[in-house]
């Protein structure tokens, strides 16, 4: 009920099926725990909660069966008990009762879902079973005393079948108090009390009074007087002078406010008085049934006067405070940390889910209005009591996934295996004000634009489990994600994902270029631990990652080839073309369990016509740029010759060109590569062996004049003929070499001649030598220009040398 509260017969709340008695307070019935006198001091807030408490007392959570512990009514009125029920194959089938408990513990079945009904329910009983809802409600009409007792509702054999106690009490209907107008209002709403008067007293001061036990106090009059214990809540409305009737409204009903009230018009003997019996509606608590590890929702309607008004839900924990778990001003317990929402509605209604249920979150629940966003007495509240079911049909999942930065991570998410082809749903919650989860990824094919090409919703293995896996995962991703479908909101569960120290397990290149029409190899090394695993190559896309066919298909398909012994696995794309850019993934399954998964972006180009790729991809993604090769060899010429160093450069394009180099793995690449080698080594070759000709000369043309002339012992006499015959030899071995380079190396005729003769005279063998020597100096000059001659050639022309 919303708004003002005018007089109603108790039958209609009954026949709604409300407990009247439990939940009335009023000078008729007893005073609850905190209940005081507008003169008393306010009770405090956690006075107000221990009457809740009184009002629901605790709930056996021993027997999976759940229902309301405590129901009240009046006579003639009617009450509907709806009593849960694990929702296994075998419950839905089983014999449902309802009995009567005797004084020796025996339990008499009054009515049950095979049929029987005994005579005491004949046209007023019925017990009706919702299977796939995983309860029955029993319906009961015309009460009368006589069905004051304690029930159970249960599965099975009365006598030793799973149940639960339930107390219905049946009391007198307070409408039948003589004299007295009842009035009924729910706990922090308003209520409008009409007193009428007569036409003499019209125009004479009004007076509204609350009896305390014999004695009675203003609360308030028409000159504006207004009790503290109702400041800013109560007033008294009179419409004009031609209505025979004013109006007493309170507003933010407390437990307080229940009592007995007098209506006055005027003063003395002539005064008109009026008395109304108030009643206080505490929150009948409205049953909620969870499964562990499910999820529930609590919907709350204030009424649209609470739309903009803060809301929350608390929970009532151990008979003290309502500790708040979530309001619209952003508070959260942590609690209830990553595993709640809250979402505001129109007129003043609100939903809160709950995701993951546990044990400990069974219990009382009380949502509200206040503007500090807190329970608070006088304000709107709804009570619901939560049973937790541990005998569950939702399988158990990890609650939390670790991961490393550039890794992966693999979450199992259930649903009911009756809603196959229900839509399959992964969202982010986020922290905000109220809690909210954007969806990231469904099973139809839609992404989030900035997690394309690293999220997969997988709906393998089925039968009740799908599989989200998310990887190139970086700190910002740590958090908390949901799973949901669009079927049975109960199986909607959270997780929790850590991002921890360590390297990804699995090695490929962070991005690679492919060519155009030709083929194309990628790897992806395993650590030792995936040995025994299975291993695949896929094609990430919005509807999933298409695993690889193992032989060829077509020019642009793609096969894998596996090396488990290295535990290097190879993608292979024949002959690439546009439709093979993309993401490809490599990973490990084992079974239908997703193991550890790394991505790598292949971009396809066109290779611009005479340019060759020598870029190669190392498994961290670096780009190796080849660099160029210098063949270096050294000549050494004997002892007392210097030696001179050659450094020959490979010529890395014979056709002279400049493009790109070419990828060393490519048969393009691997032609130029053995092309300027065979131009680099065969004139190498050549000058070598021209070398060690003239070296051979040389030394056996010493060999021969060391043996014609006596160092020590004697004179020889040394012809000119032989000179000339040297010189001969000389030029005849030089006859490629210029005449200036001659003369340069072997000096003038006379001079020659002269520094022989002295050498003979004088006995010096080392001035005899020196021809000789002379002699090899030009004959290695000869062969350097033979060597720079024949490198000139190779450098112009090296498939001509």
């Amino acid at each position: 009920m919303f708004g003002q509260t005018s007089p109603r017969p108790m039958e209609e709340k009954g026949k709604k099926g409300s407990s009247i008695k439990s939940r009335i307070v009023s000078n008729h019935a007893r005073r609850w725990p905190g209940w005081h006198s507008p003169r008393e001091p306010p009770a405090m807030s956690h006075f107000f909660f221990i009457c809740l408490l009184a009002v629901f007392p605790a709930v056996s959570m021993k027997s999976p069966i759940f229902g309301p512990q405590e129901v009240s009514s009046v006579e003639g009125s009617s009450v509907s008990i709806k009593c849960y029920y694990p929702a296994t194959s075998v419950n839905r089938h089983s014999r449902k009762y309802w009995c009567r408990q005797g004084a020796k513990g025996h339990c008499t079945t009054l009515i049950s879902s095979e049929g029987y009904i005994s005579k005491a329910y004949e046209g007023r009983a019925s017990l009706i079973n919702f299977p796939e809802s995983g309860m029955f409600v029993m319906n009961i009409s015309h009460l009368t005393s006589d069905d004051s007792g304690v029930y159970k509702c249960g599965l099975g054999i009365s006598s030793r079948g799973l149940s639960f106690d339930v107390s219905l009490e049946v009391s007198q209907d307070p409408k039948k108090i003589s004299n007295v107008h009842v009035y009924t209002a729910d706990l922090g709403r308003t209520v409008t009390i009409n007193c009428p008067f007569r036409n003499v007293n019209s125009d004479k001061k009004k007076y509204v009074y609350k009896k305390n036990g014999q004695a009675t106090f203003l609360i308030t009059d028409s000159s504006g007087y207004v009790d503290s214990g109702y400041t800013g809540r109560a007033r008294i409305s009179i419409q004009g002078t031609s209505q025979l009737m004013f109006s007493f409204t309170i507003n933010r009903i407390q437990l307080s406010d229940a009592g007995m009230y007098v209506c006055q018009a005027g003063d003395g003997n002539s005064a008109d008085k009026s008395n109304a019996d108030l009643q206080v509606l505490k929150p009948e608590p409205e049953l909620i049934y969870g499964d562990l590890r499910g999820s529930v929702t609590f919907d709350c309607a204030l009424g649209p006067e609470m739309t903009n008004v803060p809301q929350f839900l608390c929970q009532l924990k151990n008979g003290k405070a309502c500790n708040v778990i979530i309001n619209s001003r952003g508070k959260k317990s942590q609690d209830f940390e990553g595993r709640i929402l809250f979402t505001p509605k129109d007129n003043g209604f609100f939903s809160v889910h709950v995701t993951s249920l546990r044990k400990e979150d069974a219990g009382r629940y009380l949502c509200g209005a206040n503007p500090d966003g807190e329970p608070k007495e006088g304000w709107p509240i709804q009570a619901w009591q939560l049973f937790v079911n541990e005998e569950t049909a939702i399988p158990p999942s990890p609650s939390v996934v670790k991961g490393v930065v550039g890794g992966s991570v693999a979450v199992s998410c259930p649903y009911n295996p009756k809603e196959t082809n229900t839509l399959k749903y992964w969202c982010r919650w986020e922290a905000t004000q109220n809690g909210r989860c954007p969806q990231l990824v469904e099973s139809q094919g839609l992404v989030k634009e900035e997690y394309e090409g690293r999220l997969v919703l997988s709906e393998e293995p089925g039968n009740g489990t799908y599989t989200v896996i998310l990887n190139q995962l970086t700190n910002q991703d740590a958090g908390f994600y949901w799973c949901l479908t669009n079927g049975d909101a109960r199986w909607r569960s959270t997780v929790q994902l850590k991002i921890v120290e360590g390297e990804p397990s699995l090695k490929v290149p962070k991005s690679v270029t492919a060519w155009l029409g030709e083929p194309f190899s990628l790897s992806c090394h395993f650590p030792c631990k995936f040995y025994s695993y299975e291993k695949y190559w896929c094609k990430w896309s919005n509807t999933g990652c298409r695993a690889l066919p193992t032989q060829d298909e077509g020019p642009s398909e793609a096969f894998v080839n596996c090396n488990q012994k290295s535990q290097v696995i190879s993608l292979n794309l024949n002959s690439v073309t546009k439709k093979d850019e993309g993401w490809y993934w490599c990973g490990v399954k084992e079974g239908h369990r997703y193991g550890e998964t790394a991505a790598v972006y292949v971009a396809v180009e066109e290779k611009v016509k005479g340019s060759q790729d020598a870029r190669q991809a190392a498994p961290g993604g670096e780009v190796i740029e080849p660099r160029a090769r210098k063949i270096e060899s050294k000549v050494i010429l004997g002892p007392s010759l210097f030696a001179e160093e050659i450094a020959v450069k490979a010529i890395e394009d014979p056709a002279g060109g400049s493009g790109a180099p070419a990828d060393p793995g490519s048969s393009a690449a691997q032609g130029g590569s053995s092309r300027a080698l065979i131009s680099t080594l065969v004139p190498l070759a050549l000058v070598l062996a021209a070398g060690a000709v003239v070296i051979g000369v040389v030394r056996a043309r010493h060999r021969k004049n060391v043996d014609r002339i006596s160092l020590r012992s004697y004179r020889t006499d040394i012809s000119m003929s032989d000179f000339e015959n040297s010189r001969d030899f000389g030029a005849h071995d030089n006859m490629g070499a210029s005449p200036d380079t001659q003369e340069t190396a072997l000096g003038g005729k006379d001079e020659f001649a002269t520094t022989t003769e002295n050498a003979v005279e004088r006995e010096e063998p080392k001035k005899a030598k020196r021809s000789s020597k002379e002699e090899a100096d030009m004959a290695f000059t000869t062969f350097l220009l033979q060597a720079n001659n024949l490198a000139a050639a190779a450098q112009n022309g090296p498939q001509e040398a």
